[in-house]
């Protein structure tokens, strides 16, 4: 696996109970503002919309980039985060 970075291994190294959007790695103060005003005020709420897409990175990066206007760095940032998480508490 290639070398994160703090964001990143500060979220998947702990479990995530109410931490806000904005500490998954990808989602800057602007980013986690647009999805906040759409309901998507904490990370558990984007980890449901990823399961809900079955962990699909492609399919999760193409409706944070579609719905939200994220980058396309921004939605892999945030994709491998998730799975990551998935795979050391799920």
């Amino acid at each position: 696996m290639a070398i994160r970075n703090k964001k990143f291994q500060d979220f998947v190294c702990e479990p995530m109970g109410e931490k806000l959007i904005t500490v998954v790695d990808g989602i800057n103060e602007e980013l986690g503002a647009s999805l906040a005003a759409k309901g998507f005020d904490k990370a558990y709420i984007l980890l449901g919309q990823f399961l809900l897409l079955k962990k699909e990175c492609a399919a999760f990066q193409k409706w944070l980039k579609l719905s939200y206007g994220a980058s396309s760095c921004q939605a892999e940032q945030c994709a491998l985060c998730l799975l990551e998480w998935c795979y050391a508490f799920l």
